[in-house]
């Protein structure tokens, strides 16, 4: 059964985010190069390198957005979400390689320290900077958020810890030049100590974006609210269905696969127990819209097999009387714990 007829609109509303993000970022990569070079700010120039890793990181969001929302083929039979996530980790580890040079460049500038001039040009771009990243940051993370698409996210979440890393460079350029004006003392220091912190918090945001992008590359389960929902609404087709079991999940981009082996009267005909499944299937795509389910019927034929009898929701004295039926003697699901 098709999926509801939404992916034109959500891959529309993703391409622009991710467009408009590419245009933001820009723009601040050559403000912030400019003026960083001009004043002589190793902070300001890591935040223009950072800038231009985000800009690395939208083009790449913005490609795999695109291409995510291409339907399946013969050549990619579960379709090409997983590129959101892919996308996710590529933009990660750019970052681990700009905070190392971040780094490395401070701590060259704590052993060759150089004035910083200029540092209201600086203080003025950094508070664009920050402005700026905040409203597309809100945007592209509302979005991401309605279309699920974890590369916008990922994208916004760049953007978030450039206005905070904005707003600490912005504190150390205001130190020293309150410093120089009022006491025309030269603390230079605090420009690369900054920086490193920048460095820090960037690494920080790279290594949960990894880890939230890799669980889904390596087939992590949907969260534990999802599938107890699922659950939950496969549970409610009883007296219908007689249990479940082998409940599997994963996701690839914005889209879910869910697998479930639902067991009915074995006395049902196919077109029965096929009403079963069609219902299941429409309810939890009603609830994930962009989700394909499997579910496969097996027949209660009082065996009891462990992982039949694990998700078994016959009341004990219906599971012993079926089973007495067929000569077997009782049986009961082990105890947890």
């Amino acid at each position: 059964m098709a999926d509801p007829p939404t992916s034109t609109t959500r891959n529309r509303r993703t391409s622009r985010a991710a467009a408009l993000s590419v245009l933001s970022n820009s723009v601040l990569v050559a403000a912030k190069l400019v003026v960083g070079l001009a004043i002589g700010s190793v902070a300001v120039v890591s935040e223009a390198i950072h800038s231009a890793v985000d800009l690395l990181a939208a083009l790449i969001a913005w490609f795999a957005v695109t291409t995510a929302g291409k339907p399946a083929d013969d050549d990619h039979p579960y379709g090409h979400g997983k590129i959101e996530n892919l996308s996710a980790v590529i933009e990660a580890l750019l970052i681990v390689g700009a905070s190392a040079w971040i780094i490395v460049e401070a701590v060259h500038k704590f052993s060759n320290p150089t004035p910083v001039t200029g540092a209201g040009w600086g203080f003025a771009v950094m508070a664009a900077s920050s402005g700026i990243n905040l409203l597309v940051s809100t945007y592209l993370m509302r979005v991401g958020k309605e279309c699920d698409s974890i590369a916008l996210q990922a994208d916004a979440w760049h953007l978030r810890t450039d206005v905070f890393t904005s707003a600490g460079v912005m504190l150390a350029l205001g130190v020293i030049w309150v410093a120089a004006t009022f006491a025309g003392a030269d603390l230079w220091w605090v420009d690369p100590a900054v920086a490193i912190v920048v460095a820090l918090l960037i690494l920080k945001a790279a290594f949960e974006l990894t880890w939230q992008a890799g669980g889904d590359l390596l087939d992590q389960g949907l969260p534990p609210a999802e599938v107890e929902w699922i659950r939950g609404f496969v549970h409610s087709f009883l007296p219908r269905i007689t249990g479940f079991h082998d409940l599997r999940t994963r996701k690839a981009g914005a889209h879910r696969f869910i697998d479930v082996h639902v067991v009915v009267e074995h006395q049902q005909t196919v077109g029965q127990a096929h009403e079963v499944a069609e219902a299941i299937e429409q309810g939890v795509r009603a609830k994930f819209p962009a989700s394909t389910i499997t579910v496969h019927l097996d027949p209660c034929d009082a065996s009891c097999p462990p992982a039949c009898l694990a998700g078994c929701l016959l009341e004990r004295s219906v599971r012993h009387a079926k089973r007495a039926e067929r000569g077997l003697p009782p049986i009961d699901p082990p105890v947890a714990g």
